[in-house]
């Protein structure tokens, strides 16, 4: 099954096709199930992989290095100023040196082209563990935690609410690829770039699904399966909080806006979540919550992206 997966890289949810990412979810959950079974799985047994992170982390810096010990190999997690980068090292010369020394690179940084330029020279897997533009990762394991919850993922209606950031853009790659319908809702001031938005409605016609950009959020919740959030200013949007609160504060994702969807939806929010914001305690701690779920499936979803580009060396 491993063999089966032939990209080199991850760097977005746009290069994948549904059977690819079918194919990680799968192997995504043999592993889950193997761990909860305490069966031992090591397909990555010494091999090794350099992280690199120019951006705070929690959940994406401990699920891959825990991703990586359970798998039987080690991760080594350099942070932005740990590189020789920092004094002027080009990302050219860096890809090629880390090439000789790890078996994959994992990047969290705020230039999307940066983790493209270490995928084009670099030998080895080069995975994107968050850019401004994207974050693959994040969607492969909401995509995991919808099908643990719903069974399937055909036909489902997401609601994303908010900020259209780089979780937005994925999801607005991933949802038509995976025949999921998709209303994003966010004043035009927040609203994804066209570009994107033009690349999800070509793949919703070609998988016969609707992708629906809206400024009206009980349009958008409206039969929704599955309500989505984010932080309304993403890492680096710091000095913009103010102005995101002051244009978002009508998206809050409150016990108001659930009733408008479906009975039994789910909520998710990727954290960390600013509580009283975009999402409220209320939601966040209640039935429809599974955003700790969602959580959890990070570190089992990255073992499936791992084992799939690591694996096969």
């Amino acid at each position: 099954m491993i063999s089966k997966f032939t990209k080199k890289d991850l760097i977005s949810i746009e290069e994948l096709t549904k059977e690819e990412l079918e194919l990680i979810l799968n192997v995504s959950e043999m592993i889950r199930a193997k761990h909860k079974n305490k069966e031992l799985f090591v397909p990555l047994l010494g091999k090794s992989v350099a992280m690199i992170f120019k951006k705070h982390s929690t959940r994406t810096r401990v699920s891959f290095e825990v991703a990586m010990f359970q798998l039987g190999g080690a991760a080594l997690y350099l942070g932005a100023n740990e590189l020789q980068m920092s004094r002027g090292e080009t990302v050219e010369d860096t890809a090629r040196v880390l090439s000789r020394y790890v078996d994959g690179i994992i990047i969290r940084t705020f230039a999307h082209d940066e983790v493209k330029k270490f995928a084009e020279y670099s030998t080895i897997p080069v995975i994107n563990a968050l850019t401004d533009f994207s974050h693959p990762c994040q969607i492969i394991s909401d995509l995991l935690t919808i099908r643990d919850k719903k069974k399937v993922l055909k036909g489902l209606k997401i609601a994303y609410v908010g900020d259209g950031n780089n979780v937005c853009n994925s999801w607005l790659f991933a949802a038509p690829k995976m025949e999921m319908h998709l209303a994003v809702a966010s004043p035009s001031s927040c609203a994804p770039v066209k570009e994107v938005v033009e690349k999800s409605q070509k793949f919703a016609k070609e998988s016969k699904v609707n992708v629906v950009i809206t400024e009206d959020v009980d349009e958008a919740v409206k039969d929704a399966d599955v309500i989505y959030t984010d932080v309304w200013a993403s890492m680096g949007q710091e000095d913009e909080s103010e102005k995101k609160k002051q244009q978002l504060q009508k998206y809050q994702v409150n016990k108001e806006l659930v009733k408008k969807a479906k009975s039994d939806c789910i909520v998710m929010h990727c954290l960390p979540a600013h509580r009283g914001e975009e999402i409220t305690d209320e939601v966040m701690d209640g039935p429809h919550s599974v955003v700790f779920d969602q959580a959890e499936n990070r570190l089992h979803a990255q073992k499936g992206i791992l084992a799939l580009l690591l694996g096969r060396q």
